[in-house]
């Protein structure tokens, strides 16, 4: 299978120096509004023309995100869906905040209304104060549970038969939607044990923040025999951000200016933050640099600086277009056919990789064909 690539919709905001702004955007939880400098409120006319751009240079569809500091996935992308003309969106939905039958509900109309352009990116939550936010008090193994129990219920009313369901989390009787002729993919990550196991029932991708490559082939090794164990096949994708230049000393220019302004304080505040998380897949992204700036290369061209302030995806490629092409290579001989990819400011990194990175796997035949999938303009 050929490479698909995604890039990222900033909706909780987007700049040219957002490291600097690490420790407030997603870490501690307040929004970028626009108010100052050259910070870029994520309204829907900046987000729709990321969207757009990123829909013309080649990419398949977008990753947006959800929390309390975002605006919601859901109505932001079906927004999006009517300004663009075959970009998917990767929305993130929290099993929990809604019933599996309305989301399974209002994930057909989506598909419906878009042309079967969403995917879901099912995430539990790793920050129980972000949880308790919205009314959660679940632990996290608790968590993941509930997100099976979900996912059966979700991927059980595509049938289009009643459905019948009576678990720890969930009581449904005589549920049933109009379902559209694809049901969404569901997208899945996590590194704990709970999250593997969910992923192997009833992912259809399982998703890695970007480690280096042979813990990511172990990660993958992993879920596989999980999979297998459950009688599936699963396909993997990865979560990274990339700075790509016509040189590699450009690219680590770039790198060394999005760091340029942090004091050991706000570093030190991001880090007490990211360690009292109770992700797995943050512990890793952390444990990579342990808050030095002084050891932030993991791997070739893998730089682990966006995790000294930033939760969540913390390594970025950095290097020539070629390099990073180098690098999205050696993570697709592992088995990820999905990149997830993401730059600062999105606008303009979207058409440095669109220009310079995507030509450069189009040159080695890695790329899938664009719009392949023969279900896509089934409604």
């Amino acid at each position: 299978m050929g490479i698909v690539l995604h890039w990222f919709l900033p909706t909780n905001g987007d700049s040219r120096t957002d490291l600097s702004l690490g420790n407030a955007v997603g870490v501690e939880g307040s929004r970028v509004t626009g108010d100052g400098g050259t910070e870029r409120a994520p309204g829907i006319s900046y987000i729709g023309q990321i969207a757009r751009s990123a829909e013309l240079l080649g990419f398949t569809g977008a990753l947006t995100p959800t929390s309390s500091w975002c605006e919601d996935a859901w109505v932001m992308t079906a927004g999006l869906t009517q300004v663009t003309e075959r970009f998917k969106f990767l929305v993130a939905a929290r099993p929990g905040l809604m019933s599996p039958t309305l989301a399974a509900h209002m994930a057909a109309t989506y598909q419906r209304i878009s042309g079967n352009r969403l995917l879901l990116n099912i995430v539990t939550g790793g920050d129980d104060a972000e949880q308790r936010r919205f009314g959660d008090h679940l632990s996290k193994i608790e968590r993941y549970a509930r997100a099976g129990e979900f996912l059966h219920v979700f991927r059980e009313l595509w049938s289009g038969e009643s459905v019948d369901f009576s678990g720890e989390h969930y009581d449904i009787r005589d549920a049933r939607i109009i379902p559209s002729r694809v049901r969404p993919d569901i997208y899945l990550g996590g590194s704990s044990p709970a999250a593997v196991d969910v992923a192997a029932a009833y992912a259809d991708v399982y998703l890695t923040w970007g480690e280096p490559p042979a813990a990511v082939a172990e990660k993958l090794d992993q879920v596989r025999r999980r999979a297998k164990e459950a009688g599936r096949e699963l396909r993997f994708g990865i979560r990274l951000h990339v700075i790509a230049r016509e040189t590699a000393d450009e690219a680590w220019e770039q790198a060394d200016r999005l760091l340029a302004g942090l004091d050991e304080a706000a570093i030190e505040r991001a880090q007490a933050i990211q360690q009292a998380s109770g992700s797995e897949g943050q512990r890793r992204m952390t444990a990579l640099h342990g808050g030095r700036t002084d050891a932030l290369v993991v791997s070739p061209n893998l730089w682990a600086g966006v995790g000294l302030v930033r939760g969540g995806a913390g390594t970025a490629l950095v290097g020539s277009h070629e390099e990073v092409a180098d690098r999205i290579a050696e993570y697709h001989d592992l088995g990820i056919d999905e990149f997830i990819l993401s730059g600062y400011p999105h606008l303009e990194e979207a058409y440095r990789v669109g220009e310079g990175v995507i030509p450069a796997l189009r040159r080695r035949g890695l790329l899938a064909a664009p719009h392949s999938d023969p279900r896509f303009t089934e409604v």
